[in-house]
Parts: structure tokens; sequence; C-alpha cells
């Protein structure tokens, strides 16, 4: 009895030790067949990422892998270093490689056409000071923060009181226009838009800014009506900005 049963624990543990074997050999036979293709790092795209996007937000959709030297593309990147202040050219899909012809600076993004409009979405724009548009510093590709302020009307039951509320979260910006300095408040829209605003100057800007976004059916609803009747600020809102979800402020709500 005690032979049959020493005869069988023999027998598992060599099945256990043939199977490591087996799969150590096969993970070598790997490893070998990826060297003997001359493996390369470079950088693949892992989520989806929108044309205009910038390089912050690149950084959490992209990750390195080591791929056949005769598969990487001759201007693949391995690393985002030295491009800091661009911006996808095209959207990004999962899976391909971060080619450097898919970095461009947000000036070379607005001369080449507007940002793509993504499937369902339509275009509507508003003319703001610059310091409701952070500065006057937003660039096609940006995703921006639209808050609506009301004097009245915001809440029902309390009508007679002031609100505000970041109403329309990551609107994409197609397009920025300037207005020249001198502009009455409100001018005819110019024709051409004017060279982006470099984010290194610290000059006070001047002159009215027209934003145009992208957004669906409900939120350009939400805009012409804020544009008529209200007051709209932006920020600049990043597809990776914390949503703490819809919240109207009141007066009594600054302090808490």
């Amino acid at each position: 009895m005690k032979s049959r049963l020493f005869a069988g624990v023999v027998a598992v543990l060599l099945a256990i030790v043939g199977a490591v074997i087996v799969v150590s050999y096969a993970q070598g036979a790997d490893q070998r067949a990826v060297a003997n293709l001359n493996p390369v790092g470079v950088l693949v795209v892992s989520k989806a990422i929108p044309a205009g996007s910038s390089i912050e937000t690149l950084k959490a959709a992209v990750a390195l892998q080591q791929l056949p030297g005769t598969a990487v593309g001759k201007t693949a990147l391995n690393t985002l270093d030295g491009a800091a202040g661009k911006v996808t050219a095209a959207d990004l899909v999962p899976g391909e490689q971060l080619l450097a012809e898919r970095l461009v600076s947000p000036e070379q993004l607005k001369s080449s056409g507007s940002v793509p409009v993504p499937a369902g979405l339509q275009e509507i724009s508003f003319q703001l000071e610059p310091q409701r548009v952070v500065g006057g510093r937003v660039t096609p590709g940006d995703h921006v923060g639209i808050f609506i302020s009301m004097p009245t009307g915001g809440v029902e039951t309390k009508s007679d009181k002031e609100t505000v509320q970041l109403s329309i979260h990551k609107a994409l910006v197609t397009a920025v226009q300037r207005a020249p300095e001198g502009a009455a408040a409100n001018p005819a829209p110019p024709a051409t838009g004017a060279p982006a605003p470099d984010p290194k100057d610290v000059n006070l800007p001047t002159g009215l800014l027209m934003i145009t976004v992208a957004v669906d059916d409900i939120n350009a609803n939400k805009i012409v009506f804020a544009a008529q009747y209200a007051s709209l600020w932006l920020s600049r809102e990043p597809l990776d900005a914390k949503d703490s979800g819809p919240r109207v402020m009141l007066r009594p709500d600054l302090y808490k």
C-alpha cells in the first residue's frame, strides 16, 4: 500500500517537473525568436486619442513595446522627450505606432486646417474677452470646460439669486480667432484666424477672441442661450481632468 502511494507521489512530482520544463522551454523559444528579429522599443498607442491632444494627455495613452525591427516605422518614436508643447496632428487609434509626423505644433495644426469634428457633433462659435478664455491662451485641439453664469433665474427655487455652473465638460476647441486691437465690443467675426498666442508670452492679451467648439446639440443650445442671455467663462480642461459632477454655485457655497 505504501509503495503504491509513494509511486503515485513520484508520478505527480514528475508530471509537475515535466510541465515546468515544457513551459520554460516554450518561453525560452519565444524569447529566442524575438531576439532573432532584432526587437526595437517603440511607443504604441494603447487607447484612442483625438486630434489636437496635448503631450500630457498622450503620455497616459502610449506604452513602450518591443517589436520586430522589420515591423517598426522609420519615424516611430521611443520617447516623448523633446515633444513638449506639441499636439497630435490626427486621431490616434489603439495598436498603432506613434510616428514623429503625428506630433506638430498647435500653429501647424491650425494652419493645416480646422481640427476634425468628431462624428455626431456640431461646431458653434462665440466671442469672449481674453480673461474669460484662460488669458487668451486656448488653441485649436485643446479641450475646455464651459462655465455658465446667470445673474438671476438659474435655480427655480431661488430665481432672484446669482448662479454659476461648469455646465459643459471637455469641449473640443476647433478654431480660435482674435479680433484686431481696438475692435468694438461686438464686431463682425474676423475673416481669418490670427496666429495662436505664444504660451511663453507674458504680455497682457488684448482684443476679443472668437472661439469655436465641437459639441452635441443639447450643449449647442446651452451655449447659444448663455451667449445671448447670460455669461460664459472657459477653463482649459484636458481629457484626464477630474470631474466631480454637476453643481450649481450660489453665494453661500463660496465659503464651504
